[in-house]
């Protein structure tokens, strides 16, 4: 067993180093391997990464070293390659951070808000950031806009009030629980939005939710689909064809809106949990259904059409699903309320919601009674 630190760094910029990085954990060992698989050299690795070429060259060296396995493969007029230890490393550091996804953005958000206190002590602009706890299922939109409340990615007209979102990702039957139980003022979930009145999401979901009690908020559309790797090589077009080819599928765990959504569609398509390859085998994340696939130990599996993309997957689009947050009815009228209410319905945020892949902006920031948004309630 090898030994992990983690660091973490304070940045004066404003822009997200998501934006930037497409991870939240970096390692300078994982940066240079993948600057050397994409340019193919080590000098353009380095160009890459605005570094030396003998910096990059020691580095290197010094870590097949420390590891005792070669890193890299090159021959005199030939393109620098990964070894295979080299090319595993990469695959385990890339499934590692696809499964911690959640929890790492919720430690970013956490450091975030903690700092945000200091910050403010020492007047940098005069206003006070209130913070709303929201438990909800994990999605990228969420995580957008958590960036856009804080102010660390600026919308265009600009957002005045800054709301730290305190999000903990759970699954979205977990997470209504969660408000239920006085964790969270705000919980997310996502539902089929033209489900039948006696279909399995709405008897899992009416029993949690209290008309009088609860108020719906309208947040997003997104699509669901079949992640599958470039080119559909298996042609997969829908369950059945995942059933009929005997195609290795990736599953989410019990708890998690896309778990429910599987049953849903296996009911629909009068598919047993038996006839699904894979069915028992459960990933943390969308991100980590799609590095299962794309690194091969899995054919297919069920998530949003966003993470298909971040992993250069294929995407067979199945259903679109509404993303709502729900909230007592008691909270509305709290400052953070009414902030996050102001951010969801203004243009701005449709326009930055639209341009992310499977999303469209839908009923962002109305207040609904439960028929409203949730047609199958009774």
């Amino acid at each position: 067993m090898r030994n992990i630190q983690l660091s973490y760094s304070i940045n004066a910029n404003r822009r997200s180093d998501r934006e930037q990085s497409g991870a939240l954990l970096r390692n300078p060992l994982i940066d240079m391997l993948h600057a050397v698989r994409e340019q193919g050299s080590i000098s353009a690795a380095a160009r890459q990464l605005d570094l030396s070429y003998r910096h990059v060259w020691g580095q290197l060296k010094d870590w097949e070293q420390e590891l005792g396995q070669p890193l890299i493969l090159w021959e005199r007029g030939q393109a620098a390659q990964l070894s295979p230890f080299g090319q595993r490393l990469l695959m385990a550091e890339r499934l590692a951070q696809a499964r911690l996804g959640p929890q790492t953005e919720a430690l970013r958000a956490e450091l975030e808000r903690a700092f945000s206190i200091a910050f403010e002590d020492a007047g940098n602009d005069g206003q006070t950031t209130d913070v709303l706890t929201l438990y909800a299922s994990h999605d990228h939109a969420l995580t957008v806009l958590q960036d856009v409340a804080a102010g660390v990615i600026p919308l265009k007209p600009p957002i005045r009030h800054k709301l730290h979102l305190d999000i903990r990702f759970a699954g979205s039957v977990d997470a209504i629980r969660a408000l239920n139980e006085g964790r969270c003022l705000v919980a997310g979930f996502h539902t089929q939005p033209f489900a039948a009145a006696g279909s399995l999401s709405a008897r899992t979901y009416r029993p949690l939710l209290r008309p009088g009690t609860h108020k719906i908020i309208g947040f997003a559309r997104r699509t669901q689909g079949l992640m599958v790797p470039a080119g559909n090589p298996m042609r997969l077009q829908n369950l059945k064809d995942v059933v009929r080819l005997q195609a290795r599928f990736v599953n989410r765990a019990k708890g998690t809106g896309t778990r429910l959504l599987l049953d849903e569609l296996m009911i629909q398509d009068g598919i047993d949990a038996i006839d699904l390859d894979g069915y028992d085998r459960v990933e943390s994340s969308h991100a980590a259904v799609a590095q299962a696939v794309s690194s091969g130990d899995a054919d297919v599996g069920l998530g949003t059409q966003y993470a298909a993309r971040a992993f250069g997957l294929g995407f067979v689009p199945v259903t679109d699903e509404r993303y709502l947050l729900v909230c007592l009815k008691s909270a509305l009228d709290l400052p953070a309320m009414q902030k996050l209410l102001a951010l969801l319905r203004s243009r701005a945020w449709h326009d930055a919601l639209n341009l992310q892949p499977g999303y469209a902006a839908d009923h962002c920031g109305e207040v609904a009674a439960m028929k409203r948004l949730l047609p199958w309630w009774d």
